[in-house]
């Protein structure tokens, strides 16, 4: 099929990898005119995935207009740059093409999820949410990854089930976009509390528990939301809670880390290459959870961190001496 991808980072250039090797025709957009042409030449994308040959079957492009013709759409884009790129693509997008987010996070704006802010900007339905455990880096070399895609219609879901499953790629689908988005959006603010954990040098103890009581947040709030409880409990909810709090390659978990190790979140943010979605959504969680009446200590807690200043090393007396409560 022809794909195209809007999108040069790590997840975007990871997928074009993955569907390229299944003999599909993949191009990928980037912003950076010149950035991209260097990609071209050199078969390599420093920035965002380095280490990683790119195929000589993946074609790269900074010019919109070349989204013609596509039979799918892949939107690689960071949460926060989200609805801009998409408006970007509004007049080149094909009607007849499936749209699919590999976003996580909400509109900080509308409180939009990225499948209906991709709706809304675009002016079209059929858009697939994947999420799951899956890091670039892994998905790149071929590591054996399970994820799901979640759409309003089964058959869009099961479609993109059929395109991107293969050897090394598993994907289940699912009819809860709400719920795969939700817990694509929040595990990335979780993530930052359990690397404060780790940076502030606590143990496997601390870490186990805010995982656990991260994913009753997920829960608590993606219920609030209208999903569907087993959505939370699956592969966008829990597997990828654990794989962001634990693995090196998460930098939700590494921004965490250096707070709590004292850094100053302006600091790590001006220092990173890559986009830790966590920090921005903390904001935007926590308002929406306001407004649904959610309680989300946790998350508060990281918004406090990344968004007040608040010290780390103060942030385990607030969560430890909270009301005595049934679990």
């Amino acid at each position: 099929m022809k794909i195209f991808i809007i999108g040069d980072g790590g997840w975007g250039t990871a997928t074009a990898i993955l569907l390229s090797g299944y003999g599909h025709d993949v191009t990928v957009w980037g912003v950076d005119a010149a950035y991209v042409a260097e990609m071209a030449s050199t078969r390599q994308n420093p920035r965002f995935l380095p280490g990683v040959t790119l195929p000589d079957n993946v074609k790269w492009t900074a010019s919109p207009a070349d989204a013609a013709g596509a039979e799918v759409v892949v939107l690689a884009v960071p949460s926060r740059y989200f609805a801009d790129v998409c408006v970007r693509f509004r007049d080149y997008i094909p009607e007849s093409a499936l749209v699919v987010s590999l976003a996580k996070g909400f509109c900080d704006k509308t409180h939009k999820r990225m499948t209906e802010l991709a709706a809304a900007a675009l002016g079209r339905g059929r858009i697939v949410a994947v999420s799951g455990p899956s890091h670039a880096e892994e998905v790149a070399r071929g590591i054996p990854t399970v994820v799901v895609a979640a759409a309003e219609d089964p058959e869009d879901a099961r479609f993109v089930q059929t395109i991107w499953s293969g050897p090394r790629f598993r994907v289940y689908a699912s009819d809860d976009p709400i719920g795969v988005e939700v817990g694509g959006a929040v595990k990335n603010v979780i993530a930052i509390a359990v690397g404060a954990s780790d940076g502030l040098g606590f143990g496997d103890n601390t870490r186990a528990a805010l995982i656990t009581r991260g994913i009753a947040e997920v829960a608590r709030f993606a219920h609030a939301l209208g999903a569907k409880p087993q959505t939370v409990f699956g592969l966008s909810g829990m597997g990828d809670l654990v794989v962001t709090c634990t693995s090196r390659h998460s930098r939700n978990r590494l921004v965490g880390e250096r707070l709590g190790k004292g850094e100053k979140i302006d600091d790590i943010i001006s220092s990173m290459q890559m986009v830790a979605e966590g920090v921005w959504n903390a904001d935007v969680v926590c308002s929406m959870a306001r407004e649904h009446g959610v309680e989300m200590p946790i998350s508060d807690l990281v918004r406090r961190l990344c968004h007040e200043g608040f010290p780390a090393a103060d942030a385990i007396g607030l969560l430890m001496n909270r009301p005595m409560k049934d679990e």
